[in-house]
């Protein structure tokens, strides 16, 4: 079979066998469109709400109400030794970018050191925890997604100043699809 023909039979069996393939991805984009009536924000670095969930100092940059409840992001501001022990998520994925300091990270049972620059990913239903690391405070973005953990953040940084009553903290997780190892 020359060239052409190869091209032309090859191209049209290809287009029927993806076909019924394309037809099912653009109902699955309609089904998954991000919502239009979304306003554009612009956060600078002091800007947002900030909260101290027990110890963890986050600013909230853009909570679900901002972002069809796509996708809530905060920065931390955490001193040496703050940290957050293994716990599982049944309801958001999460990343965690490190800009400044050091921070033991641990997803699925793998720890390592992440420094400004680096990366982590923890889905859902996955073992993780984190901790700063070394003598100087850390910075680190931290995002959720879909958006809906900041509401249980709001519930413990109300809690009473103090040593943490880990019973109540237990249970306001717990409420919010989260439990500790």
């Amino acid at each position: 079979m020359d060239r052409k023909k190869f091209i032309q039979t090859s191209g049209l069996g290809l287009g029927l066998a993806i076909f019924p393939g394309i037809a099912n991805n653009k109902q699955l984009f309609e089904k998954t469109k991000t919502p239009t009536n979304l306003n554009p924000k612009i956060i600078k670095d002091k800007e947002g709400e900030v909260l101290n969930v027990i110890g963890d100092i986050q600013t909230h940059k853009l909570v679900g109400s901002e972002t069809g409840n796509q996708i809530v992001e905060w920065v931390d501001n955490v001193e040496p030794g703050v940290g957050i022990p293994p716990h599982i998520h049944t309801k958001e994925d999460e990343i965690f970018r490190v800009i400044k300091g050091k921070v033991e990270i641990m997803v699925d049972n793998i720890t390592t050191i992440l420094e400004a620059g680096d990366t982590a990913f923890a889905p859902k239903n996955i073992p993780h925890s984190w901790k700063v690391v070394g003598f100087e405070k850390a910075k680190m973005i931290t995002s959720a997604f879909p958006s809906g953990i900041e509401m249980m953040f709001s519930e413990l940084a109300d809690l009473p100043p103090g040593p943490p009553d880990f019973e109540k903290v237990t249970k306001i997780c717990e409420n919010h699809g989260i439990s500790f190892l």
